[in-house]
């Protein structure tokens, strides 16, 4: 990066790689092979504040901005997507949610536990038949009294069988009413509350997706989150921030990618000397720096934004688009110069590259990042 870390963006950045050099790097393809989510590391995450990075002291969390939740979440994934992916569903959806839209008694009973990691979040938006199409969600609340009662499956969710705590956007109205939905938190404890299938993906297999599903969950009015009927208005606000988080996870991707390129070009050699000195193999290199840069100036310059509270909806989906695609294209072409080493387990990148895919889907798709970018310019 050619701009100067802050001093807290440094001493996260130190932390990280020191940690995840002991706790991450050893394990993490046990952890892949096995789909396991190491929530023991999660709980050592939070003891070092990276699992409440952005929420306040006076709630338990390290009170920090976007720049070093960008920074904690780029080191993070350029070590292993998976964890990067859950540290950023945990941080910015679940945690993200009743930060920003809770009320007082709901940020004092959830925030301290959740920026410890003593609870893991989950958010719950996605449905079998209802991806970027959330306005038709199936998943109902109907009101009884103090209590809204959930029937209904989400899909798709992180860490949807071991979290503590859900928050999840229902419909507690009509079909395509944007005011229609609403927002509840709820206990992992919650008997109308279990969880479903859980997923059995290309990668980020160390980071749990699975089906929330509720029948006759009953859940007090005390839990819901804002108003009723501004579930949907909710979850887009919280997706701009979500994006800049993918953005950030995705620039991860693309830099362990490319510093493992750049090490191996030097290292392999062929024809007497290494590959780094042919023009075919530095001229992938300096694609995949310069777009590695491009990336994270988009990236920064949304978390800007998001810092002095200003509108990020087109910043963040730029950021999440060009971002995501930069790691796939990064991490498919350290695979072309490991060559067949490459394509083994023994090497990081095809980790890498089976990791980045889901940048370009999770959050919003390339395409609907595109349709957002476009109605933005089009106004």
């Amino acid at each position: 990066m050619n701009f100067e870390l802050n001093e807290n963006q440094q001493m996260i950045a130190d932390m990280i790689r020191d940690f995840g050099e002991k706790e991450i790097r050893p394990k993490l393809m046990q952890w892949d092979e096995d789909q396991e989510l190491p929530i023991d590391v999660l709980k050592k995450l939070g003891e070092l504040g990276l699992m409440g990075v952005l929420v306040p002291t006076e709630y338990g969390g390290s009170g920090f901005g976007y720049f070093e939740y960008v920074t904690a979440l780029t080191e993070i994934g350029s070590i292993c997507g998976s964890i990067g992916l859950s540290v950023a569903a945990h941080n910015s959806l679940c945690t993200g949610h009743i930060m920003q839209l809770g009320n007082e008694e709901q940020k004092k009973k959830y925030l301290p536990k959740l920026a410890s990691a003593e609870f893991l979040g989950a958010w719950a938006l996605t449905e079998p038949n209802t991806g970027s199409d959330a306005m038709r969600m199936k998943c109902t609340a109907e009101e009884n009294g103090d209590y809204f009662i959930l029937n209904g499956t989400k899909c798709w969710i992180t860490h949807g069988k071991s979290s503590d705590v859900v928050v999840a956007i229902v419909r507690t109205g009509e079909l395509l009413d944007s005011h229609g939905m609403t927002a509840f938190i709820i206990d992992r404890d919650n008997p109308g509350m279990k969880a479903g299938k859980k997923e059995n993906k290309l990668g980020m297999r160390a980071s749990e997706t699975a089906e929330v599903i509720f029948e006759d969950c009953k859940v007090h009015k005390s839990m819901v989150l804002g108003n009723v009927g501004d579930g949907f208005i909710q979850a887009m606000k919280i997706l701009d921030g979500g994006r800049i988080s993918i953005a950030a996870l995705s620039l991860g991707i693309a830099k362990g990618a490319l510093n493992a390129a750049i090490k191996y070009s030097k290292e392999r050699e062929q024809f007497g000397q290494p590959i780094a000195n042919f023009q075919g193999i530095a001229f992938k290199l300096a694609d995949m720096a310069t777009e590695y840069e491009a990336a994270e100036l988009l990236t920064f310059q949304a978390a800007d934004l998001k810092n002095r509270g200003q509108k990020v909806t087109k910043q963040s989906a730029y950021a999440k688009y060009f971002a995501s695609e930069v790691a796939v294209r990064n991490s498919t072409e350290a695979i072309q110069i490991f060559g067949g080493y490459g394509y083994t387990k023994d090497f990081p990148v095809e980790k890498f590259y089976r990791d980045s895919k889901l940048c370009t889907v999770g959050e919003g798709t390339s395409e609907i990042q595109k349709l957002v970018i476009s109605r933005e310019i089009l106004k």
